[in-house]
């Protein structure tokens, strides 16, 4: 039986993907949040440093993005929402999986949508997050009851597919 071996100059030659097949990875951008952000307003907020901006090469790709947030809350749930620019809400999270009367300890809540944002301008993408009752803490990447204590650092990264 013959062993047949690829070309490996072929297969490094390789820069795009056949007309017509999707998902290839043009770019990536992140943002690395490691200080903290506190709110005590039911009215959702930014998180400073959770932003980031990518412009699409192409209106027909796609956008994946993927959030990880190290929430604590003084009161259940922890609350998030991912939007595209200013008015385009694209994810809503609430999280109840921090044990009660433990909520300092904090917990991590993820999302990740794949978004058509249908444009080659540059579009922002942004975390927000609000207490759960008004004049309550609600802290992004410490305890909300012991100043800065560290519990994590919250990441946003996007991925422009090919489409």
């Amino acid at each position: 039986m013959a062993i047949i071996k690829p070309n490996n100059n072929t297969i490094s030659a390789i820069t795009a993907l056949p007309a017509g097949v999707g998902g290839k990875v043009l770019q990536v951008v992140s943002a690395n949040k490691t200080n903290s952000f506190t709110t005590t307003s039911t009215a959702f907020s930014d998180v400073t440093g959770l932003s980031v901006s990518i412009t699409p090469s192409s209106s027909s790709n796609k956008i994946l993005i993927i959030v990880t947030l190290y929430m604590s809350a003084e009161a259940l749930p922890l609350q998030a929402k991912l939007f595209r620019g200013e008015g385009t809400e694209l994810q809503f999270v609430q999280d109840y999986a921090v044990a009660s009367n433990n909520y300092a300890t904090g917990s991590s809540v993820n999302m990740s949508i794949l978004d058509t944002p249908s444009t080659t301008s540059a579009t922002t993408y942004k975390v927000q997050i609000a207490s759960s009752n008004n004049g309550n803490n609600a802290k992004v990447n410490g305890r909300w009851d012991s100043g800065s204590a560290d519990i994590g650092d919250s990441t946003i990264t996007v991925m422009e597919i090919a489409g």
